[in-house]
């Protein structure tokens, strides 16, 4: 159980708070900042955005929009030269989680004059990190608040999950409005991603009661919220609780670890280039079945969070609801109807299950699984259960 809990320093969560981005880098001391943002028209919108907000504090800046989806070592590279050539002192990410771990990425290497791949595992950095203001458009990933950054090897393709307690971004912002553009199908991944965060929380090894607290509040939110955001994406209401809610999952995950629903999803993601999230949610079912077992209390909780323990109902009674409420919430979203569905071949999952019981964010899971253990998580994954 840890006794050490990484958050940002600072967390702005309000309609509007964007506008706040010049001062708290001024706050941070930063005269020249680094916007790291995606490659498409959007992207360089938002990067623009932040260029005039800064502009106005008297700030000076230049836009990096190379964090593509799925960030590479490369693009990292390229944004750490940016950084050194033009003279920055500050970074400042705006996007989802893309956008976000590129820029932690940037700042692991920027001032180490080292490689990206170098940095793969836990705590490999030195006390050179420059600050790092995270500006969140998605409600879900996390990474605005979390010290994880998962980076693809561009020769490989293989994920690179770095951890370190370092990049956790000083400054983390999440402006609802910056959400009411999300297509109903962003809004169902990145939700599932983060509700996925939260109930990898409550169970891991690693959870303690703060962390469960998190998760608790996080899984009511998203349970209540994610559909209402679905079916109305200019619902200011709605897109705030998400921002709470993604908020409170991220900060659980980072300090209790993530499991077996991540490490199965990073090597499906890197093999096919399906969104982490909609891989997240399909796998939820199979990986709750196969962890309940030794968590029944917990999913009991995961029950009552999600409203549909009964209270004279035991905690084994009422976590077997558990399976069938995420897969209504599944439903809700119009998500694929399992791995299969979604295009993943039977032949791959010797490889896949192979990468994933290689992968450091499922140490924390409750129950430990080897590779034919995995690779039945994966083949339980390619239908949802009809309920």
């Amino acid at each position: 159980m840890p006794g050490t809990y990484h958050i940002p320093t600072t967390n702005l969560i309000e309609p509007g708070c964007i506008k706040k981005t010049g001062e708290w880098t001024k706050i941070l001391g930063g005269e020249k900042a680094l916007i790291v943002s995606s490659p498409d028209e959007y992207g360089k919108k938002l990067g623009k955005m932040v260029e005039e907000i800064l502009s106005v504090d008297g700030i000076k800046s230049c836009l990096y929009a190379g964090a593509g989806s799925n960030p590479t070592d490369e693009m990292v590279m390229m944004g750490s030269e940016e950084f050194n050539n033009n003279n920055c002192d500050i970074i400042i990410a705006i996007g989802g989680g893309s956008a976000i771990d590129c820029a932690k990425g940037i700042a692991l290497v920027a001032r180490s004059g080292k490689n990206i791949n170098e940095f793969e595992g836990v705590n490999k950095s030195q006390n050179n990190v420059p600050p790092l203001i995270a500006i969140n458009t998605t409600s879900g990933t996390g990474s605005e608040v979390s010290s994880f950054t998962v980076i693809s090897d561009s020769l490989t393709g293989r994920k690179m999950t770095i951890v370190d307690w370092r990049i956790t971004p000083t400054v983390s912002i999440n402006d609802a409005e910056l959400a009411l553009s999300m297509p109903k199908s962003l809004t169902a991944a990145t939700g599932m991603d983060a509700f996925s965060h939260a109930i990898e929380a409550i169970v891991a090894d690693n959870s303690t009661p703060i962390t469960d607290a998190l998760s608790f509040e996080a899984i009511q939110l998203i349970n209540e919220w994610l559909p209402v955001a679905f079916e109305d994406g200019q619902n200011l209401k709605a897109r705030t609780e998400m921002c709470h809610g993604a908020f409170l999952a991220g900060i659980a995950f980072n300090n209790s670890g993530l499991g077996l629903v991540h490490a199965l999803s990073h090597p499906v993601t890197s093999m096919y280039g399906f969104p982490h999230g909609v891989i997240n949610s399909l796998l939820l079912p199979a990986v709750i079945k196969f962890n309940m077992i030794c968590s029944i209390s917990k999913y009991s909780r995961v029950a009552a969070a999600m409203k549909v323990a009964i209270p004279w109902h035991t905690d084994h009674e009422n976590a077997q609801k558990v399976i069938p409420a995420v897969i209504k919430l599944i439903k809700k979203l119009n998500l694929p109807d399992g791995l299969k569905d979604l295009g993943v071949k039977a032949d791959d999952i010797p490889a896949l299950s192979k990468a994933a019981n290689e992968e450091i964010v499922g140490r924390s899971n409750p129950r430990k699984a080897n590779i034919i253990m995995i690779n039945q998580i994966y083949n339980d994954a390619m239908y949802i259960p009809k309920i």
